[in-house]
Formats: C-alpha cells, structure tokens, sequence
C-alpha cells in the first residue's frame, strides 16, 4: 500500500510558475514509476508526466513539453511537478500516482493516487 499527498497547488496568473509535490509512504517509493495527471471540470482525466523508478527517464504530454518538469527524489520519497509558462488552459485539478510497472500514460495503469491539488491560472 502507498500513501500519496500532493501539495503546491494555488492561484497564480498565466506566464508564472507553481511547483507541485507529492509525498509518498508506505512501501518503498523506488520501487514505483511515477506520474502526474490533471482534471478540469467537464473533463477526462489526463496524463501529464511521468518518471521512472530511479528517476533517469521521463515522459510529458505533448501540451506541456518545455515548459513542465518532472523530478523525484527518493531519499524523500517525493515526486515534483514544476509548472513554467503556465496558461489558463492547465487550470485542473493535479493528481499524482505510482504504479509498480513501467513510464504509461493510461491511469488504469496506476494503483495508488493522490487526493489531488488544485491549479488555477488566471488570464
């Protein structure tokens, strides 16, 4: 079982940054892949980023190449989302999750989550 917080999230104006972590405990945070989706309302879930268990390969959604940042530390059992160039279009709700496999996109793929932050950016 694994245990998933994230913080960070707030009201901020488009151009700025927010920086987003998730704390882990319970079993062992290496052994995860790691990965952050987003909700807006009246929406999917999406995927965001991801990162593999020692932190040497990461994945993004094409809407948030060069701008966003996926990082984990695993002396702190931490994964961080940092958000550059935010838009009014990333305003949703963030959501971290591990899965014991590999870097996928899918959320059936993710066994624990988050209960989320909210990310609001404001025109």
């Amino acid at each position: 079982q694994v245990q998933l917080v994230e913080s960070g999230g707030g009201l901020v104006q488009a151009g700025g940054s927010l920086r987003l972590s998730c704390a882990a405990s319970g079993r062992t945070f290496s052994s995860y892949a790691m990965g952050w989706f987003r909700q807006a309302p009246g929406k999917e879930r999406e995927f965001v980023a991801a990162i593999s268990r020692s932190g040497e390969r990461s994945l993004y959604t094409d809407s948030v190449k060069g701008r966003f940042t996926i990082s984990r530390d695993n002396a702190k059992n931490t994964v961080y989302l940092q958000m550059n160039s935010l838009k009014p279009e990333d305003t949703a709700v963030y959501y971290c999750a591990a899965n014991s496999w590999t870097l996928v996109t899918t959320t059936a793929a993710y066994d624990y989550w988050g209960q989320g932050t909210q990310v609001t950016v404001s025109s």
